[in-house]
């Protein structure tokens, strides 16, 4: 039985669904597609339809492509099973955006659900324990930009493919160093993504006009900088 999450991004169309099986007291779930706003509880359903005498829960992520903040409440769910059961959880294999994701919030990629090493951690009130909030929070505001830009990347995404053609062509680069000049140019220029990747590919044309000051120079940066690497 599956159990699956609405999908809010247009244009995508495979929802959440959370396959799974038994072995022995172990039950292994098989999340496949994206982890957004009503993931959470698709698997808190399919938590909630585990036999009773399961005693380890253990998620493979590897068929999870997408993931925005929504995949934290997710983990949550997950990891308050445990408590509330006294049972191991984990969830492990991710890849690609989702990795990045965990990265972003300071997470353990392998699994973000295991329990960090005793190490003597300061109290809550303490000056040690407030620079972690203040970092965890930094992150957190990090994770929702990418996340932004990911979706903005969605919805133009023939132009920004596009602009990585007009890239590869004119300099040489692969996909993946064409996408990271392109984002490194709008963050330098602090200028939207679509927006760099539309100006760029106007200025290809025939007849097209140079993109504005502000983002030749953060496309020459992000060029120069891909060049001494």
């Amino acid at each position: 039985m599956t159990s699956a999450a609405s999908l809010p991004l247009p244009g995508r169309p495979n929802p959440l669904v959370i396959g799974g099986r038994m072995d022995a007291d172990r039950a292994l779930l098989t999340p496949r597609g994206e982890l957004v706003r009503g993931s959470a509880r698709a698997l808190a359903e399919k938590l909630a339809q585990l036999p009773l005498g399961t005693a380890r829960v253990d998620l493979d992520m590897s068929g999870v492509y997408f993931m925005d903040t929504a995949g934290l409440e997710f983990l949550e769910v997950l990891r308050d099973h445990g408590r509330r059961r006294s049972m191991p959880v984990t969830a492990t294999r991710w890849n690609g955006q989702p990795r990045r994701i965990l990265e972003l919030a300071g997470l353990d990629t392998g699994d973000p659900l295991r329990l960090p090493a005793p190490d003597g951690t300061a109290s809550p009130e303490s000056p040690a324990s407030s620079a972690v909030a203040l970092e965890r929070e930094e992150r957190l505001h990090l994770l929702r930009e990418e996340v932004e830009q990911l979706r903005q990347a969605i919805a133009t995404r023939p132009v920004i493919d596009q602009a990585r053609g007009v890239l590869m062509a004119t300099y040489g680069c692969t996909s993946d160093e064409a996408w990271h000049i392109l984002r490194e140019a709008s963050q330098l220029s602090n200028t939207k993504l679509h927006a760099v990747a539309e100006a760029l590919t106007v200025s290809a044309q025939a007849t097209g006009a140079p993109p504005p000051e502000e983002v030749r120079t953060a496309l020459s940066r992000a060029l120069a900088r891909r060049s001494s690497q």
